[in-house]
């Protein structure tokens, strides 16, 4: 593929600019009910079971002993990124279609571990999850 610079007036790509992705993770799009009964839900904590910030998803175990949660990247609000051990306070939201199961959204870190946390910024760690 022709870079934007060696791109000729009679190139056939010519306007074409290649988009590079943005490093700024957005937020999911959720249907206006799901987004509504996520906020409606009281904040609860738990702790980060496993995040692993390549894949883009984690768990987060409940502090009353409920089922481990699902964790996506797009619902953790704050500059850093989590680590296990760290206290989270989240919102429960169901999962489509039969919204018998759900996840966590509005995840903050309310508590950090000891070790040093990477914002979300800097370069992934290669050699951690």
């Amino acid at each position: 593929m022709s870079s934007p610079s060696s791109l000729t007036p009679d190139s056939p790509n010519k306007g074409f600019l290649l988009q590079i992705p943005s490093p700024i993770i957005t937020r999911r799009n959720r249907t206006k009910s799901t987004t509504e009964i996520a906020s409606s839900n009281p904040e609860v904590k738990g702790k980060v079971k496993y995040f692993c910030r390549t894949k883009g998803h984690g768990f987060i175990t409940p502090d009353d002993g409920a089922d481990d949660l699902f964790l996506h990247i797009s619902d953790i609000e704050g500059e850093y990124v989590p680590q296990e051990g760290d206290e989270v306070t989240y919102r429960l939201c169901p999962i489509p279609p039969k919204r018998e199961k759900c996840q966590a959204t509005h995840v903050r870190i309310i508590n950090f571990t000891p070790e040093v946390h990477h914002r979300w910024d800097c370069k992934p760690d290669e050699n951690k999850h």
